[in-house]
């Protein structure tokens, strides 16, 4: 586990229970600790696409296991799919990255507005994994009974992945680290963020929410990704009334020079019949 805190702040994260991966909360249709993936055949030649079961389409990740194709806008991100703990292949194989966790040492600090932060103290490549942002898979109605509990002075945690799949069906992920959860809770938006969110699966159909640099990071170097998601994913119309659809909003202070000034906001995840009369949408 590499990532460090001031030792006179400790008592500042008492309230979280620790945990690197998900585990499953209220309303989960899925256990996430299950294993319901079967592994790959890949004995005695190395996992290739159109040979391995696990490698769908192309090679997830390159000879420096760095994420391959960041930084497109032009196209929505592919799935990723790791070889697992059945599979037939070396544990040295390039499609094991995100399942063996953190790799390079990470800081909690406080920041000067954004309250706390999380940093790099090593040179991370882009493309490498950073860490996931783990925590409760909640069901919809368990997200929207928390939501409804919080008032503008509380952080929303809670993040939704959409991912839309070939027969026009959306699958949604939710995933609540407020209480229970590992240091990808402590990241902060930002509208230029230097990491991008990808759901990564391994074990079964319930993805680990990756972070990938997105650039070269430099030491001492805030992190960040965009709650929205929008990273590399094109957003149509119907996603930008959910996202910004008139609410009193909380302030941005990612400090980017396209900063547009207020937090992301999804309207859908409150219920239809109860519509909050001030945005959480965000950790300020």
């Amino acid at each position: 586990m590499r990532y460090m805190t001031h030792h006179a702040d400790l008592q500042c994260f008492c309230f979280l229970q620790y945990t690197p991966d998900h585990v499953a909360g209220p309303g989960a249709d899925t256990d996430p600790s299950q294993i319901t993936f079967p592994g790959c055949a890949c004995l005695k030649t190395p996992c290739l696409p159109g040979t391995c079961s696990c490698l769908r389409r192309e090679n997830n990740y390159d000879d420096h296991s760095c994420l391959r194709d960041i930084g497109s806008e032009a196209k929505c991100t592919e799935p990723v799919f790791e070889c697992n703990v059945l599979c037939q292949c070396s544990e040295r194989c390039r499609n094991r990255v995100v399942q063996w966790g953190l790799q390079f040492h990470l800081q909690v600090f406080k920041t000067d507005h954004k309250g706390w932060g999380l940093r790099t103290l090593d040179f991370i490549p882009k493309g490498r994994f950073v860490c996931e942002y783990a925590g409760e898979v909640l069901g919809i109605s368990e997200v929207q009974r928390r939501i409804q509990l919080q008032t503008i002075h509380d952080s929303n945690y809670i993040i939704a992945i959409r991912e839309h799949v070939c027969n026009g069906q959306v699958m949604e992920t939710f995933v609540d680290p407020a209480s229970i959860g590992n240091i990808g809770r402590f990241l902060n938006h930002s509208c230029e963020p230097n990491l991008l969110m990808i759901p990564v699966r391994i074990d079964s159909m319930v993805p680990k929410l990756a972070l990938f640099a997105a650039r070269d990071i430099l030491p001492e170097e805030e992190l960040s990704y965009d709650y929205s998601g929008r990273f590399l994913n094109l957003m149509n119309s119907e996603d930008k009334e959910r996202l910004d659809n008139g609410k009193l909003r909380k302030p941005c202070y990612c400090g980017a020079r396209s900063c547009a000034a207020f937090l992301p906001y999804d309207s859908s995840l409150y219920c239809p019949s109860e519509k909050p009369n001030t945005s959480v949408e965000g950790r300020a």
